[in-house]
């Protein structure tokens, strides 16, 4: 037990994987590995960096004196500085060109992205593994009849596994998001402290092909084929805004899915799974909460709260850059990917796990279906010869009738009083074949085939994950 603040995201929510990833380890270890290949870069294009000075910064880069750089920074007040005298102290040999030529930002501004992509990377094989889940609960339940709704209230039928294909299409909207914004997303490059690689423009004795060699070889050490155009001091603070909507779009999709969810679990036709020890509640002991759905919902609320604070940045950027990013992006893309980490694997373990109840759903359809019925009573009425609008006015008289005596608590009667009135003329056997409710759910079935046929499965055929399959440290 700490007796300092720690973040829930990290101690209850994310996996440990994504928590590694934005640990100050990483951090800090990305940091010494842009050096050495700006380093490696600067001694391959003829600069004063020897083959032994490099040797001596590998040996030091995976010892992280990390003490001896928070000693130094509570002196210097740099961050970056307190690192780069810190990594000297451990190959004294090479402090000297630790750093040559660069700002700060060269290091920060692209160890971020190199971050930044690797979490897109993970939240990308998470939201495919989320398509997978939802395409197979979609295609099992394709054809069950359940009620459908609009503005809360029934309204014409659907199936189960056509309401599971909606959630599945946001989700699916999503996972081609980040994928394509980690498509667009580029190193920022090697640029000097305003982004015209002045410095290193001297250090080559104005060779500006050599300037732009070393901005390519450094690239293309972390797997980047491009740098952004042109960039001040940092790069481009709209790339964060652009990472956040995708992160955001998904914490939108999962909060309808779960909300949906938790509402007809509350009405006994879903529910998410539920451990056989798991309490729902401390005082009423047959709860069975929809812990997990509300979980999620929780968390996506804090990933869309935090979509504005990137906004604010980019906009108040002044000409090259100012510091004022700083301590806001520390917090906010961390936080952001966290959750929605967290998010997307209760979402995963919720449609894995879903419980569907035929019999509530089915009775709910047939309490509701008199109702539905209505328009193919009139239909058959007319059919038979009778006035459309006479019918008409008797079917929405019982209707009203029938509607106050189930508010009152009476049980639905209104095919007894369709089937008894003689100027419908339709006996009960008849009006009962009208209504399978199959007959009221349209294509939805085959909605959800071609859906599945057209767009998820080319997308999961062409999708190759980027991290291995276990979800390391995955809470749920």
């Amino acid at each position: 037990m700490s007796t300092l603040y720690q973040n829930p995201l990290v101690e209850r929510y994310a996996s440990a994987r994504m928590s590694a990833l934005f640990s100050a380890e990483t951090r800090y270890r990305t940091w010494r590995k842009i050096w050495i290949a700006l380093a490696e870069a600067e001694h391959a294009l003829g600069l004063a960096v020897t083959p032994q000075q490099i040797a001596a910064l590998r040996r030091a880069a995976d010892t992280l004196n990390v003490d001896e750089a928070e000693r130094i920074e509570r002196e210097v007040r740099h961050d970056v500085m307190a690192h780069v005298l810190a990594f000297g102290k451990l190959a004294p040999e090479a402090a000297g060109i630790i750093h040559l030529g660069a700002t700060s930002c060269d290091i920060t501004d692209n160890a971020d992205l190199i971050i930044y992509r690797d979490a897109l990377r993970m939240i990308s094989d998470r939201l495919v593994e989320l398509v997978r889940v939802l395409a197979r609960f979609a295609k099992r339940e394709r054809a069950r009849p359940c009620l459908g709704y609009t503005h809360l209230q029934p309204a014409q039928l659907t199936t189960v596994g056509k309401r599971a294909a909606l959630w599945l299409q946001d989700v699916l909207h999503d996972a081609q998001a980040v994928k394509d914004v980690l498509a667009r997303l580029k190193f920022r490059g090697i640029r000097g402290a305003t982004g015209t690689q002045a410095s290193f423009l001297d250090l080559f004795h104005g060779d500006e092909r050599k300037v732009a060699a070393l901005e390519q070889r450094v690239a293309r050490a972390f797997g980047f084929t491009e740098c952004y155009a042109v960039c001040g001091q940092t790069y481009p603070r709209k790339v964060d805004v652009e990472i956040l909507n995708v992160l955001n779009g998904v914490a939108l999709s999962v909060s309808k899915m779960t909300n949906d969810i938790r509402y007809l679990q509350s009405v006994g036709e879903l529910e998410e799974p539920f451990g056989s020890k798991q309490i729902g509640s401390s005082a009423m002991a047959y709860k069975r909460n929809p812990m997990r759905s509300e979980r999620a919902d929780s968390l996506a609320r804090l990933v869309i709260s935090l979509t504005s604070s990137p906004q604010m940045t980019a906009a108040t950027q002044f000409l090259e850059r100012t510091l004022d990013d700083s301590a806001n992006r520390r917090i906010v893309l961390p936080e952001a990917f966290l959750a929605t980490d967290a998010i997307i694997a209760l979402a995963i373990a919720v449609a894995s796990g879903l419980v569907v109840y035929p019999a509530v759903i089915a009775r709910r359809v047939r309490e509701a279906l008199p109702f539905m019925a209505t328009e193919a009573v009139l239909m058959a009425a007319a059919e038979a010869g009778r006035s459309r609008q006479a019918v008409h006015e008797r079917i929405r008289t019982h209707a009203m009738a029938a509607t106050a005596a189930v508010r009152a608590g009476a049980p639905n009667d209104l095919i007894e009083r369709l089937s008894a009135d003689e100027e419908i003329g339709l006996s009960r056997a008849e009006i009962e074949t009208l209504m399978d409710p199959r007959r009221f759910t349209g294509r939805a079935p085959q909605q959800v085939d071609e859906f599945l046929k057209r767009c998820v499965q080319p997308f999961l055929r062409r999708y190759r994950p980027f991290f291995p399959a276990d979800q390391s440290g995955v809470k749920y």
